[in-house]
């Protein structure tokens, strides 16, 4: 707000305008945004429009639905907290240390965003299967199997999900002020301590922009799943699962299993990012 003794109040000239704020909105963007929009809502739409809201309280006390979808938040959560524990101090490696290959590291990274998940799947088999660099090993010193279980499920969504996670992190360590870690370090604070009561805290929305996005991802992860962890019911069965066995016998129940994944993730996003963030 200007004060009273503000040269451009006194004058009686119309203050400018502040960034991001314009009296007129170009025809040009217009057109092209309101296009944008309309082709990412009218899917849902159809969706919601398409929807068996007669039979859907039938349909959603079905044992199966609330197996997948419990599974679901289970797996995208412990996926999640796998995420954090190793991408947070990936990122701060990548945003804060100088080292011959950062860029190829970083590139290394990203890698899932534009792989094919079917594809990441086929990797993890190969990695962690029987007969994979590690996954043999783990089963014949540690008894452990991966493939196939929920453990893989978490282990395929924390791979496709990580990427968003350490992207957020490392943006935010970049643009974070670097003197209150000067200034910690000044007063006899060790790197960890550092890390923990300055860094952590400048960082946190960041950190949770990307529990955010990472946690979506996951729970939507449908192709490393299925090629790494297989479809069999309370098991590795997550929702995204589940939509694709019901759409090759009922429709209707695969919208129904649609819609409740689009809810859950549409209130989980809204509400905590809203909340993290600060966005209006």
């Amino acid at each position: 707000m200007s004060r009273p003794d503000d040269p451009v109040v006194r004058s009686g000239a119309t203050p400018p305008a502040r960034p991001g704020h314009t009296g007129r909105i170009p025809v040009a963007l217009l057109l092209p945004a309101a296009l944008g929009l309309l082709f990412l809502v009218l899917p849902l739409a159809g969706l919601l429009s398409r929807a068996p809201w007669s039979t859907l309280p039938q349909r959603l006390a079905e044992p199966g639905v609330l197996t997948a979808l419990r599974l679901s938040v289970q797996t995208a959560t412990l996926a999640t907290l796998l995420c954090l524990a190793l991408g947070v101090p990936l990122a701060w490696l990548l945003a804060r240390v100088g080292f011959p290959g950062r860029r190829l590291v970083r590139a290394l990274v990203t890698v899932p965003l534009v792989l094919p998940p079917v594809v990441g799947g086929v990797a993890l088999l190969l990695v962690f299967g029987r007969r994979g660099l590690l996954g043999s090993w783990l089963d014949s010193t540690l008894g452990i199997t991966l493939p196939f279980t929920t453990a893989g499920v978490v282990l395929a969504e924390a791979f496709v999900a990580m990427p968003f996670l350490v992207i957020a992190v490392e943006g935010a360590l970049r643009g974070a002020d670097v003197r209150y870690e000067e200034a910690a370090a000044t007063l006899g604070a060790n790197r960890w301590t550092t890390f923990t009561h300055v860094t952590l805290p400048l960082v946190a929305p960041g950190i949770a922009a990307g529990t955010v996005l990472c946690w979506a991802r996951a729970l939507g992860e449908f192709g490393a799943t299925i090629t790494f962890a297989g479809n069999f019911p309370g098991r590795t069965q997550t929702m995204p699962l589940a939509v694709y066995l019901a759409l090759e016998t009922d429709l209707e129940a695969a919208i129904v299993l649609s819609l409740v994944l689009l809810t859950v993730s549409v209130v989980i996003l809204a509400s905590l990012r809203d909340r993290w963030i600060g966005s209006p």
